[in-house]
């Protein structure tokens, strides 16, 4: 799972906001966040700089084997 929803939560845009600044539909950003629809690596970046943070911490969880 991603933290889309987290980062957009946290700086106050709705989904309709992050899509029209990522140049997507609103569909589009509530797909993703529900892990239903993977977004070109273009998109990614994009996502990535509106909420303020790098690919890793937006995409990737780091699951611990403990």
């Amino acid at each position: 799972m991603n933290s889309i929803r987290q980062y957009r939560q946290a700086i106050g845009i709705s989904q309709t906001e992050l899509a029209k600044r990522t140049k997507v539909a609103r569909q589009t950003i509530n797909l993703i966040e529900n892990g239903k629809y993977n977004p070109s690596l273009d998109l990614c970046i994009r996502l990535a700089q509106v909420l303020g943070t790098d690919l890793n911490t937006l995409f990737w969880k780091v699951v611990d084997d403990d």
